[in-house]
């Protein structure tokens, strides 16, 4: 069979800075070999923050790998006052998108929700359990949030999401293969080369996101890998995944055979009052009038991404007055928005 676990990183090439400098010749000057010195610091340092390999950072500057090779071991013939050139201008590009990106505000890290606490133990009861779990909540209230920081917590534990390009079987395959570190070229040894890797962890859990975009093949197929292979799984979407599975006389056998096989359920689709109140805290809310603004706000179908993204472009908006955040910056944050009209 011809599977292989896909353990092997892509190489990086050391960054190392060249011993000597470019000659002295005609088509170069000592001003062009200083600059050089500059510019090839502060390429290693931007490629070893970002994990890049040379061949990595000769693409991002739309360059030959052995030209640039050549320019930053010093031993490169053409001019150097063109390389150069190129060079300063993409350190002025990442430069100036890192003092970018780091104006946007983030959101808050992680933070314990009764939502995401019954997230956690409705996964911990399939991981435990080798069973297979269905997990559905309303749009922004932190499913993929709480399934990211269950895989960050626990060992064997892989996620994958499914969209409406990855919804058939083959591909929903595909997709977990990817996931697992798997390379198997033959379409019909994916289920086996799947679940293979999957029973030899002695106990996994797979997490399938955004589920509701499957065909019932496709959330058969991941039936099958629970029964027959011991392993985990949960279908992780919205509530169109759960109405799937209720009783209808025009539902297929393949829901009848899954609604036998889940071993536990979480339907919710309004986030808890305390939820809210914990993720406006999250941003350090305090003044009154925007707390209930913000839970408002929160009760909005969108829940807590709602809260999110509005103290988001609020933040922005006091950045450029350079006021603290209050009422009048979040208020016309969520009407800049034009998500829905606020009374």
């Amino acid at each position: 069979m011809n599977i292989a676990a896909n353990t092997t990183t892509a190489a990086t090439t050391a960054w190392e800075l060249a011993a000597t400098a470019p000659e002295l010749t005609a088509n170069r000057t000592e001003a062009d070999i200083a600059a050089w010195r500059r510019l090839t610091e502060r390429v290693k340092q931007i490629a070893e923050e970002k994990g890049w390999s040379k061949a990595e950072t000769a693409r991002r500057l739309g360059m030959a790998e052995g030209t640039f090779s050549g320019w930053f071991s010093g031993k490169y013939a053409g001019r150097l006052d063109t390389t150069n050139a190129q060079v300063a201008k993409f350190i002025d590009q990442q430069d100036e998108q890192a003092s970018f990106f780091s104006s946007i505000p983030v959101s808050p890290p992680y933070f314990p929700t009764k939502t995401s606490r019954e997230v956690m133990d409705t996964l911990a009861w399939a991981h435990v359990a080798s069973d297979l779990v269905l997990i559905t909540l309303g749009p922004g209230m932190g499913k993929s949030q709480s399934c990211n920081e269950y895989k960050a917590r626990r060992p064997n534990v892989w996620m994958t999401t499914v969209s409406e390009y990855t919804k058939t079987v083959n591909a929903m395959l595909v997709e977990i293969c990817a996931t697992l570190g798997i390379q198997e070229n033959n379409p019909a040894r994916l289920v086996r080369a799947i679940g293979e890797r999957l029973a030899s962890s002695g106990n996994a859990l797979l997490i399938i996101d955004e589920a509701q975009h499957l065909i019932p093949e496709a959330i058969n197929q991941l039936r099958h890998f629970s029964d027959l292979y011991k392993c985990g799984v949960a279908l992780v979407g919205n509530d169109e995944v759960y109405d799937r599975l209720r009783d209808n006389k025009d539902k297929k056998r393949t829901y009848g055979q899954l609604r036998r096989r889940v071993g536990m359920k979480l339907n919710r689709l309004k986030a808890y009052p305390e939820d809210i109140a914990a993720s406006i805290a999250a941003w350090n809310v305090k003044d009154e009038q925007c707390v209930k603004l913000l839970t408002a706000i929160g009760n909005k179908a969108g829940a807590l991404g709602q809260i999110d993204k509005t103290m988001k472009a609020a933040t922005m908006l006091a950045l450029g007055t350079g006021e603290p955040v209050g009422f009048r910056h979040i208020t016309a944050a969520w009407k800049n928005r034009n998500v829905e009209d606020f009374a």
